[in-house]
C-alpha cells in the first residue's frame, strides 16, 4: 500500500513594533488577517500594486498569544508523536523577527512560554493521563550547528570540534556520540533546555542585542510499549525536533565584522542551501536534492519531503525598514507550502531502547530469582552447628576444620547478599527511567488536558471552515463563468472587458513580481560579493603575516597534502588537520630521563650531584631537564624624548610638502635616522643623498632647528 502523503504545514506570524523602531517613527508594511489567513504587504515606495498578499494555513497577528500559537502550529504534532509518527517543528526569518521568542518565550509569566516549554507539559500531561497502563521512555538532547560545526549543548566542558553526522537504514541521520539524557518530569527536561541555553551561542549586532548565533535543535524520543489484546507488546518510537533556526542578515543593517561577520556568512549559506532544497522539492523536475550541502540541510533530510510531519512557522517584523527581507521571507515561505512529505508511524523499531530496558530488566529479575534466599542458607548453617555441638569427642583439628568451613559459607552468604542488593539496585534503576501512563494523574492535569483537547478539536474546526470558503469562493468564480450570459451585445463586451483588465492586472502583477524578484536577486548578489570582498581582505591579511614571519620551507607544511604539505581534508567532519612535523637533529625535543627510584619525587642523576654543590632549590626532587632562558642580547639603545614623535611628524611634513623633492619614499627614513643620531639616539653617518650638498646643508639645518629645546610657557 503506497504511503500517504500530506504537505507540510506552513503558517506566519508577525511581530509588534519593538521600542527602537517605535522611538524612531517607523511605519507598519507587514499585516496579518487571521480571519482570512492573509499576510498583506505594502511597498514603503507606494505606487501601482504596492501591495502584495500571500495565502497560508494560518497567521498570526500583534495580538495572538503564544498559548493559541502552539495550539495551532505545535499541538497536532506532538499529539502525532505520542502515536509514534516523527514530527518537526521550525522557525525561519530575518533576524530579530521573534524566532527565539516564538521557541522558548519566557518562563515567567507562565502565558509568555514558548513552543518548548509548552511541548513538555503536553508530552507528560498525556503520559499522566493515559489510562492503557502503557509503558514510556522519554529521551532529550540538544545540539547548535555554530559555523557548519556540531556543538553538544549539555555538555559542560568546552569542546575542541564538532560531532560527525552518520546516517543508517533504521535512525536515518543522527549524530554520532550525542548526550541523550532520560527524563520522567516537566522540571528534568526543562533543566535540560536552561542547560543547553546557557551554553548557546550568542552576540549582539545593530539588530539585535542578544542575535542567536547558531541553528539549535531540541530532539525528543518518546518510546511507547503497549499491549494488544493477545497480550503481544507492541513498540512505537516518535521523534520530535524543535529547531531553532539563526536568522537571516544583511551586513549593511546588521554593522557585523570580524567573528560576526563570520557567523553571518556561515548562518546565510547554510540558509541558503536550505531554500536549494525546498525549490528542488517544489521544482518536481529536479532529480537531486542538495541535502549535502550544508549540515543543516542534512539533518533536517527527514523533515521535508521525508517521513515526518512538519510545521514551518515563518517570522517577519511589521516595520516598512525591513520590506525587502520580510517579502523574501513571504516568498520563501510561499515556495514551502507545496513541499509533500510522507509520514508512517515507527512501530517495532529494531534500536528501540525501551526493548533494551525491558530486556535488561527481564535479565535481572532472572538471576534475582535464581539465587537462593537468606532464609534458607540460614537455616542449613544453623543445622550443621546444631550437629557439631553433640559431638564433644571430636577432636580439634576436626572441630578446626569445620569451623573454618562454617566461616567460608558464611562469607559465601554475604557475597552472594551483596550481589542480590546490587543487582536489586540495578534493577530498581532501570524500572525508575520508565514510566507508566496513569500513575500520577491529578485534578489539574486532567483539567488541563480536556482544555487542550477542546481547543484542538475548535482549531480544526476553524481550519475546516476556512478550507471549504476558500474552495467555495473558487468553484462560485468558476461558476459564474460557465453560466455568464448576455442579454445584449453591449453587455458581453462590457463583462469581457472586465474579465480583459483583471487578466492584465495580473499580467502586471506578474510582471511587477518578476522585477522585484530580480532586484532581490541583484541585492543579495552585491551582499554576497561585499562579504567575499571582506572575506578576501582577511585572508590576504592572514597570507601576508605567514609570508613575512614564516619561512617559505615551512610554509609550505601548511598546504594540501596534493602540493607536498601536510594538510589534510576530512570529509566527515569537512575540517582541515595538520599532522605534527618530525623534527630531526638539533631543534629535536630531547626524551625525558629517568628519574631515581625510592624517593618521593623524581630526580635525574644531574640534580642529584648538582644539588651538592648548589643550594639552590630547584635541584631538589626534581626531574628538570633545562630551566635557563638564553636572553637575547641588547642591539638597541634607549631614547626617551616625548617631543619624538611631533619632531618627525613635521620633518615628515616638510619633506611631503616640498616641491623640490623627488627622492622615493624611503630617504625620509634616512632624514628620520639623521635626526634620531643629532639627539644621541642612534650612530652617525654621512647622508647618502643623491642631491647635492648644499640640499644636504639645508636639511641638516632643518634639523637642528628642530632639535632645539623649547622653552616652557
Amino acid at each position: 500500500m503506497p504511503k500517504k502523503s500530506e504537505a507540510i504545514k506552513v503558517v506566519f506570524r508577525v511581530r509588534p513594533l519593538n521600542s527602537k523602531e517605535k522611538q524612531v517613527g517607523r511605519g507598519i508594511a507587514t499585516v496579518a488577517h487571521e480571519d482570512k489567513g492573509v499576510i498583506e504587504i505594502s511597498s514603503p515606495d507606494g505606487g501601482l500594486d504596492s501591495t502584495k498578499t500571500f495565502t497560508f494555513d494560518a497567521v498570526f497577528s500583534q495580538k495572538s498569544s503564544q498559548r493559541h500559537i502552539y495550539d495551532v502550529c505545535a499541538a497536532p504534532v506532538v499529539q502525532s508523536v505520542l502515536e509514534g509518527f516523527n514530527g518537526t517543528v521550525f522557525c525561519y526569518g530575518q533576524t530579530g523577527a521573534g524566532k527565539t521568542h516564538t521557541m522558548e518565550g519566557l518562563n515567567e509569566p507562565s502565558e509568555l512560554k514558548g513552543i518548548i516549554p509548552n511541548t513538555f507539559e503536553h508530552i507528560f500531561d498525556h503520559i499522566a493521563l493515559n489510562g492503557s497502563k502503557d509503558k514510556y521512555l522519554v529521551r532529550a538532547s540538544y545540539f547548535e550547528i555554530y559555523n557548519e560545526e556540531i556543538k553538544d549543548l549539555l555538555l559542560s566542558k568546552p569542546q575542541t570540534g564538532g560531532l560527525e553526522l552518520k546516517e543508517s537504514a533504521d535512525s536515518g541521520v543522527y549524530v554520532k556520540d550525542l548526550t541523550s539524557t532520560v527524563v520522567k518530569s516537566v522540571d528534568e527536561i526543562d533543566t535540560i533546555l536552561q542547560k543547553g541555553k546557557k551554553n548557546r551561542s550568542v552576540g549582539a549586532t545593530l539588530m539585535n542585542a542578544c542575535s542567536s548565533r547558531s541553528h539549535s535543535v531540541f530532539t525528543i524520543i518518546i518510546e511507547c510499549c503497549s499491549t494488544d489484546e493477545s497480550q503481544n507488546e507492541h513498540i512505537r518510537v516518535g521523534k520530535l525536533n524543535l529547531v531553532d533556526l539563526a536568522g537571516s542578515e544583511r551586513q549593511s543593517k546588521t554593522g557585523a565584522t570580524g567573528d560576526r561577520l563570520k557567523e553571518a556568512t556561515k548562518i546565510n549559506l547554510s540558509l541558503s542551501a536550505l531554500g536549494n532544497v525546498i525549490s528542488a522539492l517544489v521544482d518536481g523536475k529536479s532529480q537531486h536534492v542538495p541535502y549535502r550541502d550544508s549540515k543543516l540541510t542534512r539533518i533536517l533530510q527527514d523533515s521535508l519531503g521525508g517521513n515526518t510531519k512538519t510545521v514551518m512557522c515563518a517570522n517577519a517584523g511589521p516595520a516598512d525598514y525591513n520590506y525587502d527581507e520580510s517579502l523574501s521571507t513571504l516568498r520563501y515561505a510561499n515556495r514551502a507550502k507545496n513541499i509533500k512529505n510522507k509520514p508512517v508511524i515507527n512501530e517495532d523499531p529494531k534500536d528501540a531502547m525501551l526493548r533494551e530496558y525491558q530486556e535488561e530488566i527481564a535479565r535481572l529479575k532472572e538471576r534475582l530469582s535464581q539465587m537462593p534466599s537468606i532464609s534458607s542458607s540460614d537455616d542449613a548453617i544453623w543445622q550443621q552447628r546444631e550437629r557439631v555441638h553433640p559431638q564433644r569427642v571430636m577432636c580439634q583439628e576436626e572441630r578446626e576444620k569445620l569451623r573454618v568451613k562454617l566461616e567460608e559459607e558464611q562469607e559465601a552468604r554475604l557475597d552472594t547478599e551483596n550481589q542480590r542488593l546490587e543487582l536489586r539496585r540495578q534493577l530498581d534503576e532501570m524500572e525508575a527511567k520508565l514510566m507508566t501512563g496513569g500513575e500520577i494523574a491529578n485534578h489539574a492535569a486532567k483539567q488541563e488536558a480536556a482544555l487542550r483537547k477542546a481547543n484542538q478539536e475548535l482549531i480544526a474546526k476553524q481550519e475546516t471552515e476556512l478550507a471549504l470558503t476558500r474552495k467555495m469562493n473558487e468553484q462560485e468564480e468558476e461558476k459564474l463563468h460557465l453560466e455568464e450570459q448576455f442579454s445584449s451585445l453591449a453587455e458581453e463586451v462590457a463583462s469581457k472587458t472586465k474579465k480583459l483588465k483583471k487578466v492584465f492586472a495580473r499580467y502586471q502583477q506578474a510582471k511587477a513580481e518578476i522585477k522585484d524578484l530580480e532586484h532581490e536577486s541583484l541585492a543579495d548578489k552585491n551582499e554576497l560579493l561585499e562579504t567575499i570582498r571582506d572575506l578576501t581582505k582577511q585572508l590576504k591579511l592572514k597570507e601576508f603575516v605567514i609570508s613575512s614571519f614564516i619561512p617559505p620551507q615551512y610554509a609550505l607544511a601548511y598546504d594540501s597534502i596534493d602540493n607536498g604539505g601536510r594538510a589534510v581534508y576530512d570529509e566527515s567532519r569537512e575540517t582541515w588537520s595538520i599532522s605534527r612535523m618530525k623534527v630531526n637533529g638539533f631543534n629535536a625535543a630531547r626524551d625525558r630521563r629517568v628519574g631515581t627510584s625510592g624517593l618521593r619525587r623524581p630526580e635525574i642523576e644531574y640534580a642529584r650531584r648538582r644539588k651538592m654543590v648548589d643550594p639552590n632549590l630547584r635541584w631538589h626532587s626534581e626531574d628538570v631537564v633545562e630551566l635557563d632562558i638564553a636572553m637575547p642580547t641588547r642591539s638597541t639603545p634607549d631614547f626617551e624624548d616625548p617631543n619624538t614623535a611631533s619632531k618627525i611628524a613635521a620633518i615628515l611634513a616638510m619633506d611631503l610638502n616640498d616641491p623640490m623633492e623627488e627622492l622615493p619614499r624611503k630617504k625620509t627614513s634616512n632624514r628620520a635616522s639623521r635626526f634620531l643620531s643629532l639627539n644621541g639616539g642612534g650612530r652617525k653617518h654621512k647622508s647618502r643623498n643623491r642631491r647635492g650638498d648644499g640640499a644636504n646643508r639645508r636639511d641638516e639645518d632643518r634639523s637642528r632647528k628642530l632639535c632645539r629645546p623649547t622653552t616652557a610657557n
